[in-house]
């Protein structure tokens, strides 16, 4: 038998038009785009897996019933009731391309990119219309994760960007360590710049969910109206300006952390509907009447004193007990002298390689008043006063010319407590001889105690510090405690 040659072997083995009417399905099931055919009334006629993957919905499910279903947020109905198309997408021959939100079987957004073809017969006739749709949803969580890879870059160093190897300190990173590994929520009270959202973002890294997401919103920059709907999303046309679905920071950060700094400034409103959220892990969007599951846990931070807040009925205290099993304080910089030098150290690090200024420290006399200077605005103030100085200092070493001079005047200057000055003596201290207790602070501390019948931890709330620098005064100033409180009586 005369062999075959190649050409007709490729012509008896290729797919005809016939072939292809018989494969489709499994063609179109190859995809990794979801598919949906939809009939010109808006009816679904057919859907691929890749789609039943996406959205939850079997065919069975969704095939016959109308795409609105899937709550688009880019479909824009016409609302002619004389026009024959029910639907701006069959109003045209052009392709529609656009990214939008689905609302997905189990109740969630999901973010894709959707393409959409008229289909006509050879006479003209509309048919209907294919929509393909690609998930992006990994995309926008990678992005998420990107923008985290750059914090984590700027703020490099010590434990996840927090620095310190004070006694107070290392009991702080032990305790952020063990609260990484429950899903328990997390409160962390400290004053303005101590860098409590540092402590939040030590908490995911450390922990299991490391790898998702890390969601974070500021409480104190939205008004009543608008943080519902940042917490917890809204649907299409909930209010004036909505547009589109809108995700949540609930959704956001599903299987990850969600933080919510300034929490003690969340409306009363507001703080029964996250304890609701809280208690039964679902949520409703504004505007919206279907449950989503949610699974994020909560970390919430305050520079507010949130008992008083209790007792002048401004913060609910059910919600309050619900948030705080476990607290973390973070000490203020003032109780902490001995890690400036560190913290000058890092900065001058970071800022060298930002700035490619050949700084590498500061003189004697500028450190000295970096240990002496109080501080109010922590950490925060101390890292804009190293940018200040890398802006106007041209040589190597940062001298008292170059700091701010809130900072470098002697009047705003802080005791060294001998509680730190032993083992972690500031850079040049032989230099700069301590300067003697203040008898105010033993004053006040006495006076604290006294009010609050010699209990620490009340008396740390009422003085704005924490406990742990309750103790450290106690013996520091070589108070009595027995015997102030029996005095009370």
């Amino acid at each position: 038998m005369e062999s075959l040659t190649d050409s007709t072997l490729l012509s008896e083995t290729r797919l005809n038009e016939k072939d292809v009417n018989r494969y489709w399905k499994m063609i179109i099931n190859t995809m990794s785009e979801g598919l949906l055919l939809i009939a010109p009334d808006g009816t679904i006629l057919m859907v691929n897996n890749a789609f039943e993957e996406m959205t939850g919905y079997k065919a069975g499910e969704i095939i016959g019933n109308p795409c609105t279903t899937l709550e688009c947020d880019a479909c824009e109905m016409i609302l002619n009731a004389g026009d024959n198309h029910w639907c701006s997408l069959f109003s045209g021959d052009k392709d529609k391309n656009c990214r939008c939100n689905l609302v997905i079987k189990n109740g969630s957004c999901l973010p894709v990119i959707k393409k959409a073809t008229i289909l006509k017969n050879e006479e003209g006739e509309l048919l209907g219309a294919v929509e393909t749709l690609t998930d992006i949803s990994e995309l926008i969580q990678m992005d998420h994760e990107i923008n985290q890879l750059s914090r984590q870059l700027e703020d490099r160093g010590g434990f996840n960007g927090l620095v310190g190897q004070s006694t107070v300190m290392r009991n702080v990173f032990e305790l952020i360590s063990k609260a990484a590994e429950s899903s328990s929520p997390v409160i962390i009270f400290g004053e303005s710049g101590t860098g409590k959202e540092l402590a939040a973002r030590a908490i995911h890294l450390c922990g299991p969910r490391k790898g998702k997401p890390f969601v974070e919103l500021n409480c104190a920059a939205f008004n009543e109206s608008l943080i519902e709907s940042e917490l917890f999303g809204h649907a299409k046309g909930a209010f004036t300006g909505a547009y589109q679905h809108r995700m949540g920071r609930f959704e956001e950060a599903n299987g990850g952390d969600i933080f919510l700094d300034e929490i003690g400034d969340v409306p009363l409103s507001i703080q029964t509907k996250l304890l609701r959220v809280l208690e039964s892990k679902q949520l409703e969007r504004v505007g919206g009447n279907r449950t989503v599951d949610i699974d994020a846990r909560i970390i919430t931070a305050t520079n507010k004193d949130l008992y008083r807040l209790i007792m002048e009925n401004k913060f609910r205290e059910d919600f309050f007990f619900r948030i705080s099993v476990i607290p973390i304080h973070l000490p203020p910089l003032r109780d902490r002298p001995g890690d400036i030098p560190l913290l000058v150290n890092h900065f001058i690090e970071i800022l060298a390689k930002k700035t490619q200024k050949p700084i590498t420290g500061l003189t004697a006399e500028a450190m000295q008043a970096f240990t002496r200077y109080s501080w109010p605005g922590n950490v925060r103030e101390l890292k804009s006063a190293m940018e200040y100085a890398f802006t106007i200092a041209d040589t190597n070493h940062i001298g008292l010319e170059h700091i701010p001079p809130r900072v470098a005047d002697i009047t705003q200057a802080l005791p060294v407590f001998a509680s730190d000055a032993g083992r972690f003596a500031p850079v040049f201290a032989s230099e700069a001889a301590p300067l003697p207790p203040a008898e105010s602070d033993r004053s006040r501390l006495i006076n604290a105690l006294q009010q609050t019948g010699g209990n620490q931890s009340k008396a740390s709330r009422l003085l704005g510090i924490s406990r742990v620098t309750v103790w450290n005064r106690i013996k520091k100033y070589n108070i009595d405690l027995d015997n102030l409180t029996q005095n009370l009586y």
